[in-house]
């Protein structure tokens, strides 16, 4: 035999059962208006990879990119001089095409539309006679078009020099 709750206590047990029905109805429609994940980018040095959603993920102006690119990474490796750096992104980043900045400027002259792409014997921490090799560089991944008027985000990372 169940114990059937009468009178006030159905109530209350009603009350209760349709407090708990109106939090979790709450609770997902807070999760579904939550924004999406952002496309991935990932940077690779011999066998190390960090990867990391966008810094910055909307239509940008070039004036916005460079603030974004400027942004303190949260992703750091490793890069000794003559290594190849290895940069992937998403399939959709791609479609737009991107291109490498580093220190919040463009330092390609074109857009890569691959998802994948190797810049070998990178000498990203070369220095002039009688100045000190930098410890760190940020690089950022920008998804932009060919021309540059069309900047969609900005992935950051942080590129320490093992030999200074």
């Amino acid at each position: 035999m169940t114990f059937q709750p009468r009178g006030g206590a159905a109530r209350r047990h009603s009350r209760r059962a349709a407090a708990t029905l109106g939090a979790v109805s709450a609770g997902l429609l807070v999760l579904s208006a939550c924004d999406e994940p952002t496309p991935m980018a990932t940077v690779t040095i011999g066998t190390d990879s960090i990867s990391s959603e966008a810094a910055c993920y909307r239509t940008l102006t070039a004036e916005q990119a460079k603030e974004c690119a400027q942004e303190k990474p949260s992703k750091s490796i490793e890069l000794a001089q003559g290594e190849t750096l290895r940069i992937g992104v998403d399939p959709e980043v791609s479609e737009t095409g991107w291109a490498l900045w580093i220190n919040g400027e463009q330092a390609t002259n074109n857009t890569f539309d691959k998802t994948y792409w190797a810049f070998e014997n990178a000498d990203l921490f070369a220095t002039q006679p009688g100045q000190a090799a930098q410890k760190s560089l940020t690089i950022s991944v920008v998804e932009q078009n060919a021309e540059g008027s069309k900047i969609e985000g900005v992935w950051n990372f942080e590129l320490t020099n093992p030999d200074a």
